[in-house]
């Protein structure tokens, strides 16, 4: 399902950027442009220009309005394609003012998705997606579906159309969230028999285009697809990954994340950003080379505390050291010498062995083996334990306590607060 039809050929599309309220940057722009190339649309031209405040009506001013009218004029652009994130009328008013397709961003990024999704459960999240946000344009954007109209076998007596479809709408929600809990129960079967065979669970993630990818393949000897344009992965990825010298884990490939991520993608990529969220490490992984690193690395944290998973041990790898000058493959260590980064280059190869031993380090380090006693009217504990660590073997005492032989991972140790309360 995808946001509008595609015509044979390539499509051409206008770019609108405002600074709105003195608020202007070319690297947003710049962004922006790479998600419409993702798209495979082809920007022509970019309107620039500021405001202090979006226009009610159109967003942008009159004098603007005139000028993206005469720019389709000139270019024959099929799609005008805003920076911003336009209300339900404002985009109606567009469409009808200028005659073309109007897409905001995040119109533009549920389409990638839709283009990108592969397997029946992205295709499901994206529709999910995209149905949540049709939702909100419903309210007071469909203002021709207000009258009423018979529909044979869908409405009841005075039901309009535009209630109608809100109905139909919420049906289908409703169908797809079940069927995903259906997929996040399959995941959760996978996830406990790793945790019982004490296989850790380590997730890459990152901002778009970081190369997450192309560290997987390099990794696990994968061919997963990876290409230099945003939203590349979509569809998660798991790899067993057995090393004679460096031991076993199972490594995790999402999708990216990218600035004002619309709330819709996060909420639908729920069950897929399980993987991270339960994940014994995670690989942030980072375009070295990129002069926005540490806005893009705030917001993968600010995406991670969004999905609950910011209380989950990070390591930096510092990727496409390649593309920077006499930057060698090498490890960064804390005061306590806990490894903090690796700095390597995933699609040249170098660098592997490192990120590869402080992996084999770092996942040792966060399991404790303990031996616990657990008394009668702590059952609730124990199912914890069960649940969030190996459990390698327990006895039953003559009185009634539980002798438990237990690895816990280091995120998990605040349980064991409670066996003394």
């Amino acid at each position: 399902m995808e946001l509008f039809d595609r015509p044979d050929s390539g499509e051409k599309a206008l770019v609108v950027h405002l600074a709105i309220n003195h608020s202007f940057s070319e690297d947003d722009l710049a962004e922006f442009i790479q998600l419409v190339i993702s798209a495979n649309v082809e920007p022509v031209v970019t309107v620039k220009g500021s405001r202090r405040a979006p226009d009610s009506r159109f967003f942008i001013g009159k004098g603007k309005l005139d000028e993206v009218k005469h720019l389709l004029h000139e270019t024959c652009a099929d799609v005008v394609l805003f920076n911003h994130t336009l209300s339900p009328s404002q985009q109606r008013n567009l469409e009808k003012e200028l005659e073309v397709r109007v897409l905001d961003r995040t119109n533009l990024i549920l389409d990638i998705f839709a283009q990108r999704a592969q397997s029946f459960e992205g295709k499901l999240q994206v529709e999910l997606a995209q149905l949540q946000h049709l939702s909100t344009r419903l309210i007071k954007g469909w203002t021709h579906l207000e009258r009423q109209k018979g529909g044979i076998g869908l409405r009841g007596p005075g039901e309009t159309q535009l209630e109608t479809d809100r109905r139909l709408i919420g049906q289908r929600i409703r169908q797809i969230k079940s069927r995903l809990l259906k997929v996040a129960k399959q995941r959760e079967q996978g996830r406990r028999s790793r945790q019982r065979a004490d296989v850790p669970t380590i997730s890459l993630v990152g901002y778009t285009n970081a190369g997450k990818s192309t560290l997987f393949n390099a990794l696990t000897n994968s061919s997963i697809y990876a290409a230099d344009q945003l939203f590349a992965t979509l569809d998660p990825t798991l790899r067993q990954v057995k090393h004679v010298d460096y031991g076993e884990f199972v490594l995790a490939d999402t999708v990216g994340f990218i600035q004002d991520l619309p709330h819709e993608l996060v909420a639908a990529f729920r069950s897929t950003l399980q993987e991270t969220i339960e994940a014994d490490l995670l690989l942030h992984v980072v375009d070295a080379s990129s002069p926005n690193r540490q806005e893009q690395m705030r917001e993968v944290n600010t995406v991670l505390k969004a999905i609950g998973a910011d209380k989950i041990p990070q390591m930096m790898v510092y990727n496409k050291i390649d593309q920077l000058p006499a930057v060698n493959p090498h490890i960064d260590q804390d005061e306590a010498y806990k490894i903090t980064a690796v700095w390597l280059s995933a699609i040249k190869k170098e660098g592997l062995n490192l990120l590869l031993e402080s992996l084999s380090t770092t996942c040792h380090q966060e399991n404790n083996r303990l031996t616990l006693t657990l008394k009668p009217n702590q059952a609730k504990l124990r199912a914890a334990l069960f649940k969030n660590a190996q459990i390698i073997s327990e006895d039953v005492q003559e009185n009634g306590d539980w002798l438990l032989d237990v690895n816990i991972p280091n995120r998990f140790q605040y349980l064991l607060n409670e066996i003394d309360e």
